[in-house]
């Protein structure tokens, strides 16, 4: 399993639009993605998931890959995160 805990820095937050690319990113891979925050964790691949959490800007994000291409997908979404200024 491989993980990496991020802290969201734009200030709307994960919103729908971000949401949604993070989904499509996570869908990509065979991996169990989750996305953990405030101790409640949802599958990553789940728009509906994610857009519960109401995660807001100054959270911590916690992203857990668990697979044969686990590492792949930590890394592209790490890459997505960076790339649209959602987290560092």
């Amino acid at each position: 399993m491989a993980e990496k805990t991020f802290k969201v820095t734009s200030e709307s937050g994960i919103h729908a639009r971000p949401a949604t690319t993070l989904v499509n990113r996570a869908g990509q891979f065979s991996s169990e993605i989750e996305l953990v925050h405030n101790g409640k964790s949802v599958n990553l691949k789940s728009i509906m998931g994610v857009m519960s959490l109401g995660i807001q800007q100054g959270s911590e994000i916690t992203i857990k890959a668990d697979g044969s291409d686990a590492d792949e997908a930590l890394s592209a979404l790490d890459d997505v995160l960076k790339q649209e200024g959602l987290a560092q």
